[in-house]
């Protein structure tokens, strides 16, 4: 989770004209958020061992509000980051109307009842799957460093846990192998970095490789309490609002995903749609607050954590609980966070490789609840991840040559919100899942009877029924405030 809350304030704000002291303090406000809502999420959302962060997916609905003409007036940088952060604010904080209604009044528990195992493989996948482009790519930026981050994570977590007998051994290279990685690499960055070995490259690669370069840690106030509206009252924009509620639709079924994969690392039972809904709220509640304080960002369930559950093997609330404590405490000594956050890029990028792995495999691991002796089962899930890979490569190849893309139409906004859809894997995959597993027909018996199929989630519900002590509120509040 710490990556993309570097990588995406370090996207944005400089296009916003924000300095450096602007992104230290974005990157603490959003430490701080990201704590809060990880509390509410695994307190009162679906309660799962999951850490709530910034989200990829709103990176294209804020680009479109910084970077449209209404700011383009605004000499002084300052000025015009302001007023930005103020738009994207206010689109964000509008957007989180969405999931808050389709949570909280039991609609989004009636789309999740619509998934099957068979539809749940490709989007469970290409969650992780779709985000292969923030792999390798992003590790070789410095390969010196990132490289052997991913090797030394490898042998550490794979290799050496087999190679000791006693159980405390195993333990302690299982728990912190990603630590222990971080350590020995970020070290060897800093003996390059002071050497010289970076003194005459390219501006590029002493920011990704550099420990010192980033500029946060100069940039960060040692005490800082962010609070709501500090960039000043939020704008609203229609155009902005409806592109950021695709975000929010996509962030929403990639959440979803990353939850059934947490589950699985986490040992959990897989929750029932009722928790899902809410989870849904709580996550809108966390995009109210993501727009009230400024992250420049909406959240989302981190697929780097929920690999980090497999990798780890610690599915504990109370794990996640804590760290969420000291997102809270780095986000207000901002000195500490922002030493945290200058860890170059590419360790991040290898540990993204190995988490993003495991949330591909997490898809798959659902493929022993189908039955792959059905051409039918065969021709959904294949067919859904092909396109679910084929069709965002379609619209970024119009994104190079047309500033339109194949929607004709002169409102922009609409074309964005079709190009966030239509550039998630994930969402074309189970968009074509579910509506392939709605609308074929099931096959026939020996006897020529139409099969009829054991609804999945009826036995999930019971499951619950029988034993709903791990997702129920707290404090008896389930009681009161009932998933519907």
């Amino acid at each position: 989770m710490l990556g993309t809350t570097v990588i995406i304030p370090s996207i944005i704000v400089p296009l916003m004209g924000g300095g450096q002291k602007e992104k230290a303090e974005v990157i603490q406000t959003s430490l701080f958020v990201a704590g809060l809502n990880t509390l509410l999420q695994t307190l009162f959302g679906t309660r799962l061992p999951v850490v709530i962060g910034p989200s990829y997916s709103f990176i294209a609905p804020a680009l479109f509000t910084l970077l449209s003409d209404r700011y383009s007036k605004c000499v002084d940088p300052l000025e015009r980051f302001e007023k930005s952060m103020r738009g994207i604010q206010g689109a964000v904080m509008i957007a989180s109307i969405i999931p808050i209604l389709l949570g909280f009044f039991g609609i989004w528990r009636i789309f999740v009842r619509l998934i099957t195992p068979i539809s749940v493989v490709p989007l469970v996948t290409l969650v992780g799957l779709g985000l292969y482009t923030k792999g390798f790519p992003q590790l070789a930026e410095c390969i010196e460093i990132g490289l052997p981050e991913l090797i030394i994570l490898i042998i550490l977590s794979q290799y050496i846990p087999h190679r000791i007998e006693t159980k405390i051994g195993k333990r302690f290279f299982e728990r912190y192998a990603v630590l222990l990685s971080i350590a020995i690499v970020w070290l060897f960055a800093a003996l390059l970095t002071a050497s010289g070995a970076y003194r005459n490259k390219s501006s590029s690669t002493q920011v990704s490789c550099r420990v010192d370069q980033s500029g946060l840690v100069s940039g960060a106030a040692w005490i800082s309490f962010p609070y709501p509206w500090q960039w000043g009252t939020p704008s609203v924009n229609a155009g902005d609002v409806f592109v950021m509620i695709a975000a929010a639709l996509v962030a929403l079924i990639e959440s979803t995903s990353a939850s059934i994969a947490a589950a699985r690392f986490g040992s959990a039972t897989l929750p029932p749609p009722s928790i899902f809904g809410r989870g849904a709220g709580w996550l809108g509640i966390g995009w109210l607050l993501d727009g009230s304080f400024g992250t420049a960002s909406g959240s989302t369930v981190s697929v780097e954590n929920v690999g980090l559950l497999a990798l780890t093997r610690s599915g504990s609330r109370r794990v996640v609980q804590i760290s969420a404590g000291f997102m809270l405490l780095f986000g207000v000594f901002g000195k500490f966070g922002a030493i945290l956050a200058s860890i170059p890029l590419p360790i991040f990028a290898a540990l993204q490789c190995i988490s993003f792995a495991y949330e591909t495999s997490a898809g798959l691991d659902l493929l022993q609840l189908c039955n792959l002796n059905k051409l039918r089962t065969l021709f959904i899930v294949g067919f859904s991840i092909f396109m679910g890979l084929s069709v965002p490569q379609y619209f970024y190849g119009y994104m190079g040559t047309s500033d339109r893309g194949p929607v004709h139409t002169h409102a922009n906004w609409f074309y964005k919100f079709v190009e966030i859809i239509f550039t998630s894997p994930a969402t074309v995959a189970a968009m074509i899942a579910v509506f392939l597993d709605c609308t074929i027909p099931p096959g026939r018996t020996d006897n020529g009877e139409i099969e009829i199929e054991t609804d999945w989630w009826d036995a999930i519900t019971s499951a619950f029924e029988e034993d709903p002590e791990f997702y129920s509120l707290p404090l008896g509040l389930s009681e009161c405030f009932p998933s519907v």
